[in-house]
């Protein structure tokens, strides 16, 4: 049986950890950002954790 390939676009978005979280950068970051107040885009500056049945989805996306 051939070996799965590693989606493209899970690649690009997703990290995962050495504990084995999956870590992704929050979206809404790009642009239009004179809309945004200074509190919004400071919080869209941390990154953040999948959590639940997400995680199994992305990790097989990724191939791990």
């Amino acid at each position: 049986m051939p070996k799965q390939k590693t989606h493209s676009g899970c690649k690009k978005r997703f990290r995962l950890t050495a504990s084995g979280q999956v870590k992704f950068a929050r979206p809404g970051k790009g642009h239009f950002l004179t809309k945004k107040s200074q509190s919004v885009k400071k919080k869209l500056r941390k990154g953040s954790y999948i959590s639940g049945k997400n995680t199994q989805n992305i990790k097989t996306l990724l191939a791990k």
